[in-house]
């Protein structure tokens, strides 16, 4: 099988310039991973917006897209507090302001064993957290999500415990591969994936992705993570992509590409997601089915 070439991506990614995304690359010393970016064919906007997991507005696949138009993202504000130099609560386009919009082609692994290929847009989360100012002694980002059950129906379902929650270890926040996404293909981000502002983490299974942030806070102990509250067992705080350490109840070896068609088969599952030479070293030492 050739390897797809940048003519081969579908249609919505031609809007993509790609001598700015190398050049935003070599910036941040990833021209490496985001040349093979170009190796990847993005799944079609219909397909990532379409086909989600978003418990707020459902669990069926295609609840989100169903049930999220009613959500109101603007006027949208972000609490930041905890061990920073500038907490407060912020308008969304005040704490954007002065951070690069980037384009970044990254793998989306969910933890059922499915995945995509999305080209998101964002701000890279170390440079908010470079702007709001990180104290000493901080180890932590805790992340929370919108709580509004009239205009999020899956809310009043009672299937998880609101605010959704979410962490990163501090290294993992700051690493230039961890993103604030606001948009998919050059659109402004699908209430469906998680508008305004949303998590991106593509070493990680999906469910790290934060989605409709409205708080980021700072810390030095491990916060609560929403999955990890409910079952433990089965979803540990790190959530890296790992295809030797199964899911309990399934295998993680392989995976389903959305959109490959019925007749593709299964692929391989890559160690954290593909991205090992730029995130292993974060976990040397770890015991990775220990810290799953």
């Amino acid at each position: 099988m050739k390897t797809p070439r940048w003519s081969d991506v579908t249609p919505e990614a031609l809007y993509l310039n790609r001598r700015q995304i190398m050049a935003g690359a070599a910036a941040l010393s990833l021209a490496p991973q985001l040349a093979r970016a170009e190796a990847l064919t993005p799944n079609t906007y219909e397909e990532i917006t379409g086909y989600n997991n978003y418990y707020e507005f459902g669990t069926g696949k295609e609840d989100p897209a169903a049930n999220a138009s009613m959500l109101t993202t603007s006027p949208w504000t972000v609490k930041v507090d905890g061990m920073v130099d500038k907490p407060g609560d912020y308008d969304l386009g005040e704490l954007l302001t002065g951070l690069t919009v980037e384009e970044r082609i990254y793998r989306f692994r969910c933890v059922e064993a499915w995945s995509m290929v999305i080209p998101w847009q964002g701000v890279t989360l170390a440079s908010l957290l470079n702007k709001i100012g990180v104290q000493s002694g901080a180890k932590y980002v805790a992340f929370e999500t919108l709580v509004r059950p009239e205009e999020m129906p899956g809310q009043k379902m009672g299937i998880l415990e609101w605010p959704y929650r979410e962490g990163l270890r501090l290294d993992e926040a700051m690493h230039p591969l961890t993103l604030l996404a606001t948009g998919i293909y050059g659109k402004p981000m699908p209430n469906q994936n998680g508008a305004p502002i949303r998590l991106v983490v593509p070493w990680k299974y999906g469910f790290k992705g934060v989605k409709a942030i409205v708080r980021i806070s700072l810390t030095d102990q491990m916060p609560q993570t929403t999955w990890n509250m409910m079952a433990a067992n089965e979803y540990g705080f790190y959530a890296n992509v790992n295809p030797t350490v199964d899911h309990p109840r399934w295998s993680q070896a392989s995976e389903r590409l959305i959109g490959a068609g019925l007749l593709a088969g299964r692929q391989d599952t890559l160690m954290f997601n593909g991205y090992g030479d730029e995130v292993a070293s974060l976990y040397a030492g770890m015991d990775l089915a220990v810290n799953y």
